[in-house]
């Protein structure tokens, strides 16, 4: 038998941006037995509702990345329950499946917990060096409590729990709403806006001078599931692709790729957020043969062409449910 062909997993989140790409994977790989649990039947930061949901899934392992996330503008009008609803998530869905008996929990971080002023490419040595940048600090510092958890379980009581640190993300169906959007959909949404308004200029956020290492979704899906199956120690991981693009830069190439021939005008008055991002990815690839795939045009080629297709801008757009999903919570049934 295969690792994953007697594995009962959760995938929290499971149903959202990534989630459905990591519940993919884990087809692929075998696996049988996958419950996402949906907020309309589980509430992950209720404890009853938790405990409701590990005696229906019987897991032998979760994959926690539920979240309330969003971009800068986001994380500006929301600190309080951006820091109040991860935190109390990532805590009490540990502690409740440690209690269960679930053997394994992988614990999905963010290199928003690293310190503002890290030096590049960020090392996971690095992550207690500093405090976040301003902007997202609180959401940052709630995740990174899940590092701590995760260690502090392993050594009382020997629970095996993981943390990696995905950079950002981008990809198929990712969050294109304005007012929660990162950097990427929502300049592809602004290109589009501006080329069916016919305006010859697009108006961006800061001076352009930021970086930031972008991973594509799939590689991301890829990371996890070989971090779930291989990975078993206490110390954090990057999973990222090892470069760097200015913001600048990106816009450039993004305008390109939908063929829109405006201008750009900078925002000087909005943050830039961290100065640069860029991870060390040397501990993935060492620990369970973790290398990202796709190259950074291509992925954005994908993007671009599913949002084309989809359009969410344009009507009242909701994540459609997963293949599969049942009523029940799991794929399958």
């Amino acid at each position: 038998m295969g690792f994953w062909d007697d594995q009962r997993v959760v995938v929290t989140g499971g149903a959202g941006f990534l989630g459905r790409h990591v519940a993919k994977r884990l087809q692929r790989g075998g696996c049988k037995r996958i419950f996402v649990p949906v907020i309309e039947r589980y509430d992950l930061r209720e404890r009853d509702d938790i405990r409701r949901m590990l005696r229906d899934s019987e897991s032998s392992m979760i994959i926690h990345l539920a979240a309330s996330v969003g971009g800068i503008g986001a994380n500006r009008e929301h600190p309080g329950s951006f820091f109040y609803d991860n935190l109390i998530m990532g805590v009490e869905l540990m502690e409740q499946a440690r209690r269960h008996g679930v053997r394994k929990f992988v614990a999905i971080g963010t290199v928003c917990a690293y310190p503002k002023f890290t030096p590049v490419p960020f090392r996971e040595e690095a992550i207690w060096d500093g405090y976040p940048e301003e902007t997202n600090a609180p959401y940052g510092l709630a995740k990174k409590m899940l590092l701590v958890q995760a260690q502090a379980y392993r050594q009382e009581y020997g629970f095996d729990a993981i943390y990696l640190i995905p950079v950002n993300l981008y990809g198929p169906w990712d969050n294109f709403s304005p007012a929660s959007s990162h950097v990427i959909p929502a300049l592809i949404l602004k290109c589009q806006q501006a080329i069916d308004a016919g305006n010859d200029s697009i108006e961006v956020w800061g001076t352009g001078s930021a970086s930031r290492e972008f991973l594509y979704v799939e590689d991301a899906a890829e990371g996890i599931v070989l971090g779930a199956e291989h990975y078993d120690g206490s110390d954090p991981v990057n999973l990222g692709t090892g470069g760097e693009i200015t913001i600048a830069e990106l816009v450039a190439v993004i305008m390109r790729l939908m063929d829109f021939k405006g201008t750009i005008a900078w925002d000087r008055s909005k943050p830039d957020g961290q100065p640069r991002r860029s991870l060390d990815t040397s501990r993935a690839q060492r620990e369970f043969g973790f290398r990202a795939e796709t190259d950074f045009e291509s992925g954005l080629r994908n993007t671009i062409a599913w949002f084309s297709d989809y359009r969410p801008d344009t009507h009242e757009w909701t994540v459609p449910l997963l293949p599969g999903l049942s009523a029940s919570g799991w794929i399958g049934d």
